[in-house]
Formats: C-alpha cells, sequence, structure tokens
C-alpha cells in the first residue's frame, strides 16, 4: 500500500484503506473526548453535562439504527475540524462551548439514519451546523427539533415552524427562522459546502487570509457545472483517478474570489480531509488538476495519521512551486501533490482532449525539474521516519519512470 501511495496511484484498495483509517481516527478522537468529559465531569455545570449525555445518547442510537449513514457524518470534513476545536480547547467555559458542537453531529446523524427523535436545543450563538447537511439560523435562539424517517420539523419558541433537510435557501415569512441546504455536486455525493462555520480556519486560507465565501457568493450554478465538465475530462485522460476524486472528495469549500490575476488558491486542512477548499477556477482543466493535487493532500494527512513519516524538526527549504521556504513536512506535501500533477500531464499531453494537451506538455516540464529537487531536498533530510525515507524513495523511482517514459510521441 505504502508504494502504491507513493508512486500516487488511484488504487480502489488503498482508498478503501485510506477511507477505513480516517474513520478509525474519527473514533479515536471522539474517545479521547469521552475520556475527557469523564475527567472533568465534576467541574462541570450540570446543565452541560445532561446535554452532553443526551447528544451522546442520540449519537449512540443513531448508530445502532444505521452506522453507515453516522460513519458519513463523522466522517464528514468540518467534523473532523469541530473535534480538534473542542479537544484543543482550554478547561472552563471555551471548552464547554465548544462541547456543544456533539449536538449538531448528533442531530445530523439521527436525521441521516432515519431515526425518530425529538429534543430541545439552546442555540447561543443562533445557529446550528448539520455536518453535510446544512446550517439552520434562529433569531430567538431556542429551537425544538423533531426528526421522524429522515425529516425534521424545527419549531421555535414562537410555533413557527420549517421542514428540513433539503438543498436551497428558505425561511418563515417574517425570517426568524432560515434553512441552508447544501447542493450535491453532479455525479457523486461530494457538497458544495457555502455554510458550515467550520469549513474554514478561524486565521483563513494563505498569506493573505482568505475566509470562505458565503451563500449566495459562492455561486452554486458555476461551481456544479465546472465539476461536471472536470470530472468529465479526468474521466476521459485517467479513469482511475477520476474515480478515486470522487471517492476521496466530501466537500468543495469556495473561497472569496481574488483581488486579482493568478491560478485559484487552494487548500486542505490537515484536520479536514476529503474538504477541498478552493477559489473558483477558470476552466475544467484548472479544476481537475485543483483536484488531483488537493486529493494528494487529503491522501497524505490520512497516511501520516496512520505510519507517520516525519519527526518534528526546524529546518527550511527552497521548493520551485513557492516563494517562500518550506519546512520538510511542506516539501513533502508539495513534492507529493506535484508528483500526481505529472503523473496528470504525462497522460494529458497524450490524451483525447486536444486543449489540454500543450498546457499539460508545459507544466510537465516545468515541474519535473522542481520536483526533482524537493526530492534531493527530502532524501538528505534526517527529519523522516524510516517509513518517510522508503516513502520518499518510492516516489523518486515513479519520477524517474515518468521522466523516461512520458515523452510526447511522435
Amino acid at each position: 500500500m505504502l508504494v502504491d501511495l507513493a508512486r500516487t496511484r488511484p488504487v480502489a484498495a488503498v482508498t478503501a484503506v485510506l477511507g477505513a483509517a480516517l474513520h478509525a481516527r474519527r473514533m479515536l478522537l471522539l474517545k479521547s473526548l469521552l475520556v475527557r468529559v469523564d475527567a472533568v465531569r465534576g467541574a462541570l455545570p450540570a446543565a452541560v453535562r445532561r446535554r452532553f449525555e443526551g447528544d451522546w445518547a442520540l449519537l449512540e442510537r443513531a448508530e445502532r439504527t444505521d452506522a453507515a449513514a453516522v460513519r458519513a457524518v463523522l466522517d464528514y470534513p468540518t467534523t473532523g475540524a469541530w473535534l480538534a476545536t473542542v479537544l484543543a480547547a482550554p478547561d472552563g467555559p471555551e471548552f464547554q462551548e465548544a462541547l456543544a458542537g456533539l449536538g449538531a453531529v448528533a442531530v445530523a446523524a439521527a436525521l441521516r439514519a432515519r431515526c425518530r427523535f425529538t429534543t430541545t436545543r439552546p442555540l447561543p450563538a443562533g445557529i446550528l451546523p448539520l455536518p453535510g447537511i446544512g446550517l439552520l439560523r434562529c433569531v430567538r435562539g431556542r429551537v425544538r427539533l423533531s426528526g421522524r424517517a429522515g425529516a425534521m420539523r424545527i419549531t421555535d419558541g414562537a410555533g413557527r415552524t420549517l421542514l428540513l433537510p433539503g438543498p436551497g435557501t428558505r425561511w418563515t415569512a417574517d425570517g426568524a427562522l432560515a434553512w441552508s441546504g447544501l447542493h450535491t455536486l453532479p455525479g457523486g455525493t461530494a457538497v458544495l459546502d457555502d455554510v458550515d462555520p467550520c469549513r474554514v480556519p478561524a486565521g483563513g486560507i494563505g498569506p493573505a487570509a482568505l475566509p470562505a465565501a458565503e451563500r449566495p457568493f459562492s455561486d452554486h450554478a458555476a461551481w456544479a457545472a465546472r465539476w461536471r465538465d472536470a470530472h468529465a475530462l479526468l474521466a476521459a485522460t485517467h479513469p482511475a483517478r477520476a474515480a478515486e476524486t470522487t471517492a476521496l472528495v466530501r466537500a468543495v469549500v469556495p473561497l472569496v474570489p481574488p483581488a486579482g490575476a493568478g491560478p485559484p488558491l487552494s487548500a486542505t486542512v490537515r484536520t479536514a480531509p476529503g474538504a477541498v477548499l478552493a477559489q473558483l477556477p477558470a476552466d475544467r482543466r484548472e479544476l481537475a488538476e485543483l483536484l488531483v493535487h488537493e486529493t494528494h493532500h487529503t491522501k497524505l494527512a490520512v497516511l501520516d495519521e496512520l505510519v507517520p513519516l516525519w519527526r518534528p524538526g526546524g529546518s527550511l527549504h527552497r521548493v520551485g512551486w513557492r516563494g517562500d521556504p518550506r519546512p520538510v513536512p511542506g516539501v513533502l506535501q508539495g513534492a507529493y501533490a506535484h508528483l500526481a500533477l505529472l503523473d496528470l500531464w504525462s497522460r494529458a499531453r497524450t490524451g483525447p482532449a486536444w486543449a489540454w494537451r500543450r498546457r499539460a506538455a508545459e507544466r510537465f516540464e516545468t515541474c519535473r525539474d522542481q520536483v526533482a529537487e524537493a526530492l534531493s531536498v527530502l532524501a538528505e533530510s534526517d527529519e523522516l521516519t524510516p517509513c518517510g525515507r522508503d516513502f520518499v524513495r518510492h516516489m523518486g523511482r515513479h519520477h524517474a519512470h515518468l521522466g523516461v517514459t512520458a515523452r510526447p510521441r511522435g
């Protein structure tokens, strides 16, 4: 498996192993949360303890009803982001506030599992994000939720009601209750997540600290069209890689548009693998490349939790695709994603999409030397674990193979 991953090969069995590893990690984090709550139980206010116990019981009941549906919620990217936040929060009010997020996970799980449930929830911030489903807003900050057969009735203190779920945005006549359901992207199960408050880290993305694009500025129609075309292009160029992207990408998080010209910014958050954070690419080729790039950040993030590839260290190194010096983990992440792009471009430049051929050939030649330099840095580093060194060695072999066999025909 390590060899296949190092060579960026899209193998269904390896993708399944990564999915299992991600789920095991989420279950471990949930157990860590339960252990921590037990350790500080005496210091928690009675209302916080009761809320946590009720949420945990609902999550257990949902899993007994439909374990696969609950797994989909637990493995959703923003669930990982929330778990990282709550486990890092210091004891006291900050931890207690973050702990309330378990209620959103439990309600989403029960809804997906088609459980029957009724619960009343205070919403101090006036919102209830349901991971992978949508976001409820309530002016009054307290709602009654009644779920049955995959549907849910929301009632506020004044008796206003909304029926959920469903894509798009709906609200009561006076706007006191509003629901923003996520749109599913064409041809799979990935969603365009433009509402979850955990979808982008608090500090934003990149040097410019870009925030997420809020609905209605996320342009679902444009993303859906670009997504459909990009996947068709990937499928025509490398069907196995298109299938891998479909399996690993759970959500696309639109970022605010760029201020000027240049390629779209994209990112994968280590605590939320499976989510592609990106500005809308200009065309299908750009999005296809972006998806392959970020999918490999997800693969490496999950793999490193399963088999650590590097040790803590402080060295910084220059790489061809960044202007700022990078630590060894950053060099490895970048080299791995660009090696996958080299593999993609080696196919695209002799593939069926004529408009992509010249672009792919140019990028292949430029990127091949950049990856070679990064692999040399990694090969000489003492910050890699034995598995990390083995991983880089197989990356190098695949890079050499591409350099020999991936030349244009004719």
